[in-house]
């Protein structure tokens, strides 16, 4: 049987793949298990300047498999209870928290269906590319379900807490261009030039200042819980370590000689 998560690294580029086209790429236990283990493999992998999520055929994911939800409905509730606790615990909250720990830029290349895990997924990336065919809705509610994933986290902090609950207890579908008014996706782009558009972003991230990024993701990471007081420091103590690098000195070289710069990562 072929994966359910594909991996590739091409050129410092890691796209890692949804890969359940014929459901829509829905998430499966099966792929749940894969999707940690290849996002754990990933997490390993040290020459890898962008990271690409995406799905394969014409969706990105539609959310959870009912069929793998409906073979736990004879377990009693105690036994759901456990079931699903175990299997979030186990697989969803470590996938998670590793592609947030990535210092490297993970870029949510979407088109088709995006809704619940898969939404989850797209809002954790840095940024998010769609093509104008994207549908998007958080589903949880629609099967009485409160959400995961860090659905509840990223949502308050995207939209603000009022729309999030809007989002999340009516779980009402929205198109591409909502999502971009509300500032969960970067950009829109016509179906047939996603992948292009999406090759321009990468190939710019790939030519940027790779120190910077990453100490840019670890601020906005430690900004959820930190005070004014100890982000200005950590910001301080981040500028610093960038001034320090060989790719700070090309870039104020280039600004004042009027050319592009070119970052090496140094």
């Amino acid at each position: 049987m072929a994966k359910t998560v594909l991996l590739e690294v091409r050129d410092q580029v890691a796209t890692l793949t949804l890969n359940r086209p014929q459901a829509l790429n829905a998430l499966s236990v099966e792929m749940m298990q894969e999707l940690t283990a290849t996002v754990r493999e990933l997490s390993a992998i040290s020459d890898v300047g962008v990271v690409v999520l995406t799905g394969a055929g014409d969706h990105f994911m539609a959310g959870g498999d009912l069929k793998d939800f409906a073979r736990n409905q004879h377990l009693s509730p105690e036994a759901r209870l456990t079931t699903f606790r175990a299997m979030i615990e186990q697989y969803i909250n470590p996938t998670v928290k590793m592609l947030q720990a990535l210092p490297q830029p993970v870029v949510a290349r979407v088109r088709g269906a995006c809704a619940g895990f898969g939404l989850s997924l797209m809002l954790g990336s840095d940024l998010a590319i769609c093509a104008d065919n994207a549908v998007f809705t958080t589903a949880y509610s629609a099967i009485a379900l409160s959400g995961d994933g860090g659905a509840s986290y990223f949502l308050p902090r995207q939209v603000g807490r009022r729309k999030a609950a809007e989002l999340l207890l009516l779980a009402e579908r929205f198109d591409a261009q909502e999502a971009l008014r509300l500032g969960l996706i970067g950009k829109v782009v016509p179906a047939d030039e996603l992948d292009a558009e999406t090759d321009r972003l990468v190939r710019r991230l790939l030519g940027g200042p790779r120190h910077a990024y990453q100490e840019i993701k670890r601020l906005l990471a430690a900004s959820h819980d930190n005070s004014l007081a100890s982000q200005l420091q950590s910001e301080a103590e981040a500028f610093a370590r960038c001034a320090a690098t060989a790719d700070f000195g090309e870039g104020v070289n280039a600004f004042l000689e009027k050319r592009q710069p070119v970052f090496r990562g140094q």
